[in-house]
């Protein structure tokens, strides 16, 4: 019994010493990201790009929706 109230304290302290001084504190939380440091941006930009690609040139006859 007593092993098993050891073992709880010591998974508990873990716990709080990883939530303290974890990978998460290093995190820049207020910082802002320009567009270029945004991971979603650049996704977005990639998959816009491969989509024109995929397309092939636009017709002739197409309006271009100015």
């Amino acid at each position: 019994m007593l092993y098993l109230l050891a073992f709880i304290g010591a998974v508990t302290l873990a716990v709080l010493l990883w939530k303290a001084f974890g990978p998460a504190m290093h995190t820049p939380s207020g910082r802002a990201l320009g567009p270029d440091d945004d991971p979603e941006f650049l996704w977005k930009v990639d998959r816009e790009v491969h989509r024109r690609r995929t397309e092939g040139p636009a017709a002739p006859d197409q309006d271009p929706g100015d």
